[in-house]
């Protein structure tokens, strides 16, 4: 296009010539600026409020939502089961011990009363040890709704189990209803036992007058027991 073309006036002809200078000459880059030193707490604040904004609609489960793990506590061997399983598939072998009821039927106990046995050589300490309950023991079995033909069996089975496992200091829970028939009975069955070397009533933290203590020979001095 002509400088002198009528067509455009002087002042868009300078507008153009403005433009075409423009575009033949690149524009100059941008100078770098500088990276904005930030503080930690800076640092720290801008990292929170990136982790709420990610947590936006998030919502805590409900405890009731989770499984909790929780042990279950040792049961007691049911002396019922054990007395039943003994009618079906025989009791344990009990070194043919007998327990009479001739003894529980003439010495009564009272409800409240403490038990105590003890054979003439047992030493004071161990005895003084199973009164105070500092004797760990092997197992409980709870005589409670049995009749007396389940409660001697579950006697019997869980002294040999005792035995059986090496053991030498179990509990009996037998209660202390108003006229202690079980008690009566435990207190006689358990001095006529060979192998019940002492028993005591246990510390009120352990059942009190409604359990014994009971310690046994040691199952290495057992002819009987499993190497």
């Amino acid at each position: 296009m002509s400088k002198h073309d009528s067509s455009l006036s002087k002042e868009q002809y300078n507008l153009l010539n403005v433009f075409k200078k423009q575009i033949s000459k690149p524009a100059p880059a941008p100078e770098p600026v500088a990276p904005i030193e930030k503080t930690p707490e800076q640092e720290q604040q801008e990292d929170l409020n990136f982790f709420r904004k990610q947590m936006q609609g998030v919502q805590k489960m409900q405890a009731s939502n989770t499984a909790q793990m929780i042990k279950s506590p040792k049961k007691k061997p049911d002396a019922q089961i054990l007395a039943k399983r003994a009618s079906a598939t025989g009791p344990l072998e009990t070194d043919d011990t007998l327990l009479s009821d001739t003894q529980a039927m003439l010495n009564p106990v009272a409800s409240q009363a403490t038990l105590s046995y003890r054979i003439a050589t047992l030493q004071h300490r161990v005895f003084e040890d199973l009164k105070a309950g500092n004797l760990r023991w092997f197992e409980a079995v709870d005589l409670h709704g049995c009749t007396i033909e389940e409660a001697r069996t579950a006697v019997l089975q869980i002294i040999q189990m005792a035995k059986d496992n090496n053991e030498n200091v179990l509990k009996i829970v037998h209660g202390k209803g108003p006229e202690a028939i079980l008690k009566t009975h435990v207190n006689s069955w358990l001095r006529q036992h060979r192998d019940v070397l002492a028993f005591v009533s246990a510390p009120e933290n352990q059942g009190g007058t409604g359990a014994v203590l009971v310690l046994l020979k040691r199952a290495e001095k057992n002819p009987k027991f499993k190497q």
